[in-house]
């Protein structure tokens, strides 16, 4: 199973022969494959295979947003389609992503008591990963969803990948880092949840899009800054989606009070360290 394309792709010959379109319709169609194999996979990887699958095409849509005033309805149209696969495909990843964030989180307990509510927590979790994985549900979804990413990666070729300009993936990149910027000022004047998330999607975007527009030899200024935020806003996603299984419906009964301290706690303190770390680096820049 490929978690990244390869450094070098044969061109595929429906894609533009020049420009960035080229490089980036060759990086879509690389991602895409990626995706389609992940889908693929069975036993053990089952669940692996499905968060590499959305990773590939969280790439996917965000390449296409940097053609996308160029690449026109066409273009739209796969991201709608590529979004719909998958919010479809979330809740197979969210048993995935739990058990996932339930280790991370063990190396942070300060307590025994909380690292035996993480261990407990884990345990279940990983009980209810491989139940579902079971489900005929399951089953299905993966081949729906497999079959429609080989429809959409045929649809890609289609599109007018010429029609891209350095300025078009200029100007994208520029709008991507106003959003987050925008983002970043809500979030940081306040503690709603959802402002510190969105927050996160843009950086996550702008770091996919530069990974594409490198490999599509397009030159980008990386940010080591931004990439060390990006990392520490998936710290903050991690202790979000634990206080999200702490409610009244936590599948966590026995220990939930606990995890719901030990997540506010925490997350309390991320998000001090992420504004002290923006407040840094916007001194140094003025």
């Amino acid at each position: 199973m490929r978690d990244s394309p390869p450094k070098s792709q044969s061109p595929d010959a429906t894609c533009a022969r020049s420009g960035p379109g080229n490089a980036l319709c060759e990086y879509g169609l690389a991602e895409l494959d990626a995706a389609i194999d992940s889908l693929g996979q069975r036993g053990n990887e089952i669940h692996a295979g499905v968060h590499h699958a959305r990773k590939a095409l969280r790439r996917t849509r965000a390449m296409l947003a940097l053609g996308a005033p160029a690449l026109g309805p066409g273009a739209r149209f796969l991201d709608r389609a590529l979004r719909e696969v998958n919010h479809r495909l979330s809740p197979l990843r969210d048993a995935h992503a739990l058990v996932e964030t339930l280790d991370r989180l063990h190396t942070k307990a300060r307590d025994d008591a909380t690292r035996e509510a993480l261990d407990h927590a884990r345990r279940g979790a990983s009980r209810r990963r491989a139940a579902m994985a079971h489900q005929s549900e399951f089953t299905r979804e993966l081949q729906r969803a497999h079959a429609i990413v080989t429809t959409l990666r045929a649809a890609l070729t289609g599109l007018p990948w010429e029609t891209i300009s350095p300025s078009v993936v200029a100007d994208a990149m520029a709008a991507a880092e106003q959003k987050a910027a925008s983002a970043c000022e809500r979030a940081c004047k306040r503690d709603d949840a959802e402002a510190w998330h969105r927050w996160r999607r843009r950086m996550r975007r702008i770091s996919q899009q530069h990974r594409a527009l490198v490999a599509a030899g397009v030159p980008v200024n990386a940010d080591e800054f931004d990439k060390n935020l990006t990392e520490q806003l998936g710290v903050l996603q991690d202790l979000n989606l634990l206080v999200a299984h702490c409610g009244k419906d936590s599948p966590f009964s026995t220990c939930r009070s606990t995890l719901r301290r030990f997540a506010k706690r925490t997350l309390a303190k991320q998000r001090k360290r992420i504004r002290s770390v923006v407040t840094l680096a916007a001194n140094d820049a003025a």
